[in-house]
């Protein structure tokens, strides 16, 4: 469970640096791991661009969502590409987690010899895995992993944030 948490706070997606809203800061955050920033870049209407990155600090859930607060600095251009100015401010963003896949059968049968009445069946051995999709669109694949997880404790959003800050806790201790 750790292993695919810790994948998915690294898959992280952001919906995108228009979707970021500036976020005071009422606590001292934690100090930003460098090894999770994100690349973040967008174009606006007038030709300018943004490049730079987004690194967590924090996670936290409203509504039910789970939202990433870090830091975001890069360089904002014109649509000549001269630089118009720097940024680095403490934003909010709402995080989408990468596609999951949950194994939902594995099935080895061993070779079969059957005489039927003078009907041989040989088989050789059979190896059937079954693996659903989770996302969007993905009926089934959503519905077969949430039957195969349903009595593993599968965390909420509110255990997902404190599992995805300990994790951050312990790798900004490396």
């Amino acid at each position: 469970m750790i292993v695919v948490t810790v994948l998915a706070a690294l898959g992280l997606s952001f919906a995108g640096a228009g979707v970021a809203s500036a976020a005071p800061s009422a606590q001292a955050a934690a100090p930003p791991v460098t090894a999770l920033a994100t690349p973040i870049t967008g174009t606006a209407a007038n030709g300018g661009s943004f490049a730079g990155s987004f690194t967590p600090t924090k996670f936290s859930t409203q509504n039910g969502n789970v939202l990433a607060a870090g830091v975001l600095t890069g360089t904002v251009t014109d649509a000549s590409g001269a630089t118009v100015g720097t940024v680095t401010r403490t934003v909010s963003m709402p995080v989408t987690v990468a596609a999951a896949t949950c194994q939902v059968l594995n099935l080895v049968l061993g070779p079969l010899h059957l005489d039927l009445l003078g009907l041989v069946v040989d088989l050789n051995q059979v190896h059937l895995v079954i693996t659903a999709v989770q996302g969007a669109g993905n009926l089934l694949g959503n519905l077969l992993c949430a039957i195969t997880h349903l009595l593993d404790g599968t965390p909420t959003a509110g255990g997902l944030t404190a599992l995805l800050n300990a994790i951050l806790a312990l790798l900004g201790q490396l």
